[in-house]
């Protein structure tokens, strides 16, 4: 059993950064392919970054590329996602979810997923 907690969201200008964290609880944690996701209102949940078990391996959703970068920290067990050169567009309630695989993680068919932080970013 995995449980994700996030934190970090809040209101940022457009052009500025912030820096979400997904605390995972579970010894199995390490184990697990992990990613961000995020929904806007009156807008379907939609894949942003993810990263293998090994932290080894990234892969973002092409309007994210080159300004958000996600890591982890299996000791601990932790994944981040630092945002940069944030646009309203990127406004959303962001979350943490847990995956066996990236397939799977991609394919939003995840194990365990977080409660949810917000970003707001002001034009």
């Amino acid at each position: 059993q995995v449980q994700l907690v996030e934190s970090g969201g809040g209101l940022v200008q457009a052009g500025g950064s912030l820096r979400l964290s997904c605390a995972a609880s579970g010894r199995t944690f390490s184990t697990y392919a992990m990613g961000w996701f995020r929904q806007a209102p009156g807008k379907e949940r939609e894949f942003v970054a993810g990263i293998t078990w090994t932290g080894g391996s990234t892969y973002y959703t092409d309007s994210v590329k080159g300004r958000f970068t996600i890591s982890r920290d299996n000791a601990k067990n932790t994944v981040y996602l630092q945002m940069n050169s944030l646009k309203p567009e990127d406004t959303a309630v962001y979350y943490c979810a847990a995956a066996k695989t990236s397939a799977y993680l991609r394919r939003g068919e995840c194990d365990y997923w977080g409660q949810g932080t917000q970003v707001t970013v002001s034009s």
